[in-house]
């Protein structure tokens, strides 16, 4: 179901974003998206009840799936709903590749363009149309989601509304997770580095070494030899 989930995932994610990204939508259309968007909801709460009745512990399953279950139960607030993304987070987990690094790097550029694009999505909905409001549009969503998520905040856009805060301090505080896990990752990288080469010359001095106590071996017995002609 990974593939089928992914789909339904980016599929809600459009029926989202296309309101917020154009504000006057009839509203047969506006209703349509509205359609979708609970439609991903039902596929995602189907796949966890239909693993959660196939699971034959019960508890073990649910403690080892939190994400899943918050996909399903969180949304049903209307804040939450962008929570629904996580999945593709969770997908990714199940079909990345399988050295540490390398699901890293796949969890870190996932998270990213995740956290910018429901951070943009979240902050627009929330504070479009609020008196005093600084971020109007999407556009205005996605330059504060970057300058937040990379903590430069230029403090040219800043929320006004309680909810928009809090998608605030959710955005920071993810920037400040992610940013941790590519200095990390970096890192580890370089000592990796650094190891391969040590190692390379460490293996070429050894067989240097080895050489040349062969050379002095066949030398003394050389000199051995002479001296016992003599």
């Amino acid at each position: 179901m990974e593939w089928p989930l992914t789909v339904t995932a980016l599929v809600f994610l459009v029926a989202y974003a296309f309101p917020i990204a154009v504000p006057d939508l009839p509203r047969t259309v506006a209703d349509g998206c509205e359609l979708v968007v609970w439609a991903a909801w039902a596929v995602f709460a189907a796949d966890y009840v239909i693993r959660f009745g196939m699971a034959p512990l019960k508890w073990s399953f649910v403690k080892s799936n939190l994400l899943d279950l918050a996909v399903v139960a969180l949304p049903l607030l209307r804040p939450l709903r962008l929570v629904r993304l996580l999945a593709l987070l969770s997908i990714l987990h199940r079909t990345g590749t399988q050295e540490l690094r390398g699901k890293v790097v796949v969890y870190t550029v996932g998270a990213t363009l995740l956290l910018v694009t429901v951070g943009a999505l979240a902050i627009t909905e929330a504070e479009r149309g609020e008196p005093g409001a600084t971020i109007t549009s999407l556009g205005d969503g996605f330059w504060w989601a970057l300058s937040t998520i990379t903590t430069v905040g230029y403090g040219d856009a800043y929320p006004v509304t309680v909810t928009g805060r809090a998608v605030a301090a959710g955005l920071m505080v993810g920037g400040i997770a992610l940013l941790g896990v590519v200095t990390a990752t970096i890192a580890s990288w370089l000592v990796q580095r650094v190891s391969e080469v040590t190692e390379t010359e460490e293996a070429a001095t050894r067989t240097q070494v080895e050489l040349l106590a062969r050379e002095v071996a066949a030398l003394r017995a050389e000199l051995r030899e002479g001296g016992r002609t003599n």
